[in-house]
């Protein structure tokens, strides 16, 4: 039984267009791998420490009196109360970033101390990150302020 050329044809279409979205998945897929930065709280990071290949945010309040700056790098320790983590950041920080605030920071945990590419704070006295403030709920620390 002979196939006719026009359903040859379109078989051969569907095939090469079925090719083509699975290799636009794949290179999507690769091309994204890297933008992909997960969130951790402090608790999460001492309770199962990340490789150091990985990139990764952490978020928590600023601890009381561990904030030293030494020129452009900032070395401080980030709670969520239950863990700590000591973290370093070389650049400007952000204005409102000060003890005991909110903070999210994008990095590296490199020899048990998260090193920041880059530094978020809180924007206002009402304001905290939402992946923080639930890193909190969850530990029964967060009390949100009174509007």
């Amino acid at each position: 039984m002979a196939i006719g050329l026009k359903k040859k044809r379109r078989i051969q279409l569907i095939v090469i267009g079925f090719v083509l979205m699975a290799v636009a998945t794949t290179l999507i897929g690769y091309a994204g791998k890297d933008g992909i930065e997960f969130f951790r709280s402090p608790s999460q990071v001492v309770e199962k420490t990340p490789p150091a290949t990985e990139t990764f945010r952490i978020g928590g309040l600023v601890k009381e009196g561990s904030l030293v700056r030494e020129g452009t790098t900032a070395r401080f320790v980030v709670t969520d109360t239950n863990a700590d983590v000591p973290v370093v950041f070389t650049g400007i920080l952000p204005d409102l970033f000060s003890e005991g605030t909110g903070m999210i920071g994008t990095g590296k945990l490199i020899d048990g101390t998260f090193e920041a590419r880059e530094i978020l704070a809180k924007h206002d006295e009402n304001y905290m990150p939402k992946e923080v403030a639930d890193a909190l709920k969850e530990q029964g620390v967060y009390q949100p302020s009174a509007e």
